[in-house]
């Protein structure tokens, strides 16, 4: 079963100067291209991210499971460019 990608991240990529594709890469969400080129996969499913809770359960929640998720991938989120940059990025 395809991701399906929500209003959320479709705005940040255009922002980020990047094209997000449904992933065809097995436990993944997205694909990310940049110039027609692909740059890398990210968002694991099975797992909730900023725009499903948004979504879903509201903003309170969304917030709390945000800053939960910055705090515990702190170290690879700031390497720009990386798997851990576009995921923060994109789906946070």
């Amino acid at each position: 079963m395809m991701y399906h990608i929500l209003p959320y991240t479709y705005r940040k990529a255009k922002q980020l100067g990047v094209k997000v594709v449904s992933s065809t890469r097995t436990g993944k969400k997205i694909d990310v291209y940049k110039n027609g080129k692909y740059i890398t996969s990210i968002g694991a499913r099975g797992y909730y991210d900023y725009p499903f809770y948004l979504y879903h359960f509201g903003k309170t929640l969304a917030d709390k499971k945000r800053r939960l998720y910055k705090l515990r991938h702190h170290k690879d989120r700031l390497i720009k460019n990386s798997r851990g940059w576009y995921a923060d990025q994109l789906l946070w």
